[in-house]
């Protein structure tokens, strides 16, 4: 049963300790992966027999919407579903449903590695999802098989976009997560694929969240570099951005095919426009990518707080928050440093 935010409750945009505002919320659905890629979820330390949450440890749909409504209380409007792979959350399309009857959401995004996608685009468009980010770090076969642990086949990443334009999705951002001496070298061929396409190729540095990628500073490809070698072959002139908390640089090629986007956290961190809060699926409230910790709200949750009360906690840790990773790892950062794993609250 949905309780309702009282009227008389004080949900005044809070604003963290550098001024930033709560307007997205990213809510990972589940831990799992049926992929294994190297930069999140690396086989050795995620075998088949490892154990994720259980059932009773995750949140309930309800759960998540409830929550959700108390985020919207405070000014955030779009909303991101992850994971692990979020599609691996049985009746995926009901959550959604649910969301989007939510007073003051108006964008409803998921990220997915597409494996799954072709049998639930449809379902999940009908029941009020927005937009879709795909992984596409190779068009490869065989390097798309090793980036996803050998669990992948690029023919999905296809079926999936197919699927998704059928549907009516419209543009599909994709995302590809670029590594020296891993991918790169694919960078053009991704772009010639793409460009003309209607989607949106959005090339990530390699980034170190979380403490089993073995992330080393001479695997990361700057974005200026991948950018001088696309406008070689294609120039590009720079586009404005949507919003001011985008995270994508965005760009356009000067003969109308379409654009690209750079996320640039390593090279360029953007730490001072984040309004970005994430919710794991057993209830944490992260406030950056890269916190050491999260603050529980499955436990007051069912323990029967109101809504006043959950509102109070979440305005209390956002009002505290100082993250600012990107902008500092270098110069006080040590390399041990713990980081919740991306699979755990999604990329």
């Amino acid at each position: 049963m949905t309780v309702p935010i009282p009227v008389s409750l004080d949900l005044r945009v809070p604003r963290d300790r550098r001024a930033r505002a709560l307007t997205d919320l990213r809510i990972s659905v589940i831990d799992r992966c049926n992929f294994r890629c190297p930069y999140c979820m690396p086989e050795a330390d995620f075998p088949r027999d490892h154990e994720f949450l259980s059932k009773a440890q995750r949140l309930r749909f309800e759960e998540i919407a409830r929550l959700a409504r108390v985020f919207a209380g405070f000014g955030v409007h779009k909303l991101r579903l992850t994971g692990g792979e979020p599609l691996l959350r049985k009746d995926l399309p009901e959550l959604v449903r649910q969301l989007a009857a939510i007073e003051g959401i108006d964008d409803i995004a998921m990220t997915t590695n597409g494996a799954l996608l072709a049998a639930q685009a449809q379902a999940l468009r009908d029941s009020g999802l927005g937009r879709i980010t795909l992984s596409v770090d190779s068009l490869d076969a065989g390097n798309y098989a090793r980036l996803s642990g050998g669990r992948g086949q690029v023919e999905d990443v296809h079926s999936a976009i197919a699927a998704a334009e059928r549907a009516g999705f419209g543009a599909l951002k994709l995302n590809c997560v670029v590594m020296r001496g891993v991918n790169d070298h694919e960078v053009t061929g991704l772009v010639a694929h793409f460009r003309g396409s209607g989607h949106i190729l959005r090339f990530i540095e390699y980034m170190d969240v979380g403490t089993c990628n073995e992330w080393r500073r001479e695997l990361v490809v700057p974005s200026a570099e991948l950018r001088e070698r696309i406008h070689a072959a294609w120039p590009l002139e720079p586009l404005a951005a949507n919003h001011g908390s985008e995270v994508a640089r965005r760009w356009r090629f000067a003969d109308g095919a379409g654009e690209i986007g750079f996320i640039s956290s390593v090279s360029e961190p953007f730490c001072g426009d984040c309004t970005r809060a994430r919710l794991s699926a057993d209830g944490r409230l992260y406030t950056c990518l890269f916190a050491q910790s999260g603050h529980d709200l499955r436990g007051p949750l069912r323990a029967g707080a109101s809504d006043a009360d959950l509102a109070g906690i979440i305005g209390a840790v956002w009002a505290a928050r100082d993250d600012r990773y990107s902008e500092i790892r270098d110069a006080t950062m040590p390399a041990t440093r713990a980081r919740v794993e991306m699979y755990e609250i999604g990329g």
